[in-house]
């Protein structure tokens, strides 16, 4: 546990400052996301990059308490984490259905139920003691993906263009089909 000890630290500073990245930008238009006529899809959105920085912020913090695992808490917030996933489609699936928004925002829901999937199988692991110190490292791996999750989701909360492949070719024909 102590070689994880830097990337803890320094993952539970990075955390803080994005969660509180992410309030000050809910703040700025909290109608969308908070208020009376604000958007499921934004809610999710918000809610989501909460979520992968709380699951950072939490695993790095108690993997920074001398002589304690990591793996509990990876284990408790991996099934937060599934009861957030769960919310989440409740919200959006029918959206979807609707015709409302694309399924490809259910995308970026697989990709946290795929961390949180594996980081609770790695951290039972870790707590059996039935790793080679291939689990700590998945862990911390983990850590770093919930970063990334949580980064992309607030950028489209704030409104951020999209930068993909398929965004792109998208782009390419709504810019055919507008009249000049």
């Amino acid at each position: 546990m102590a070689s994880a000890h830097e990337f803890f630290a320094a993952s539970a500073g990075v955390a803080g400052a994005l969660i509180g990245l992410l309030f000050v930008a809910i703040s700025v238009a909290p109608d969308r996301v908070l208020g009376p006529e604000a958007s499921d899809l934004h809610a999710v959105r918000a809610a989501q990059a909460l979520t992968a920085f709380t699951n950072a912020l939490t695993v790095s913090l108690f993997g920074l308490i001398p002589g304690f695992s990591p793996a509990v808490t990876a284990i408790i917030v991996s099934v937060v984490g599934f009861s957030f996933i769960g919310g989440a489609l409740l919200r959006l699936v029918p959206l979807a259905r609707a015709g409302e928004i694309r399924y490809g925002e259910l995308g970026f829901l697989a990709g946290l139920l795929a961390v949180f999937v594996v980081q609770l199988v790695t951290a039972i692991a870790l707590a059996r003691h039935e790793d080679n110190g291939e689990a700590l490292q998945i862990i911390c791996v983990l850590v770093a993906v919930c970063f990334l999750i949580g980064i992309a989701r607030s950028w489209e909360l704030v409104g951020g263009p999209s930068f993909g492949v398929l965004s792109m070719r998208g782009a390419r024909r709504t810019r055919r089909k507008t009249p000049t």
